[in-house]
């Protein structure tokens, strides 16, 4: 069994994740902005721990942690959670751009930060979800594609970084998914949704969990999945 902490699982990919970690019986460490929305993840998850810790203010997340307990041993960290604001680059105002870089990029290298003395006893694996705008910046999408293509950045060298200490990193790029996000980016775009279009979050996590369960004599380290129809 596998110590798993997972951020966005209350939604999505997370929870999709969260779910199929569940019914294995692995011990599932669940991040939450606050003691409201970590009661309501116990809920729907009883043998589940909970950490509280807003990604949007990564600056705080050293000494949130500071008073709560952490895993000792950590097989994987699961970067899941994010937000999305579209918008063209003349029009899109700092505190969006400072939103999604605080919640898509630099709260994920905190976290990671603060959870690889865990991760190295482990020799763990840490996962990040990414996008299809970590690949390319469409218009409108620019500063959340930034915020992604930081978070490539950031997966690569922290791959380098870390191999000689056993430690995997894997970054999966989802094209469009049926989650809220994708509700909220077809409310932006003023698009009608229809999630049978889309990826499954279902489908995204069975690619999170090939990479996990992949032996330790190979690593994945980039897996793209795009809608198949």
């Amino acid at each position: 069994m596998g110590v798993h902490l997972i951020t966005g699982a209350g939604s999505g990919i997370g929870a999709a994740v969260t779910e199929r970690l569940a019914e294995r019986g692995e011990e599932l460490w669940l991040l939450a902005r606050d003691a409201r929305r970590a009661a309501q993840l116990r809920e729907r998850h009883p043998a589940a721990k909970t950490l509280v810790g807003d990604l949007d203010d990564p600056a705080k997340l050293s000494w949130a942690f500071g008073h709560q307990a952490l895993p000792v041993e950590l097989d994987s960290l699961l970067h899941i959670a994010g937000v999305v604001e579209l918008g063209e680059i003349g029009e899109t105002p700092v505190k969006a751009w400072q939103q999604q870089l605080n919640v898509n990029t630099i709260a994920p290298a905190e976290l990671t930060r603060l959870l690889l003395p865990s991760l190295r006893l482990a020799r763990g694996h840490v996962v990040f979800v990414n996008s299809g705008a970590g690949l390319r910046a469409d218009p409108t999408w620019g500063s959340y594609a930034a915020s992604k293509f930081a978070v490539r950045a950031l997966a690569d060298a922290l791959r380098q970084e870390e191999h000689g200490n056993g430690v995997r990193v894997t970054t999966v790029y989802p094209g469009r998914t049926a989650t809220p996000m994708q509700l909220k980016v077809h409310q932006q775009e003023g698009k009608e949704y229809d999630p049978s279009r889309w990826i499954a979050p279902e489908s995204v996590a069975t690619a999170v969990l090939t990479a996990l369960d992949l032996p330790r004599d190979a690593e994945i380290t980039e897996i793209t999945v795009r809608p198949g129809r």
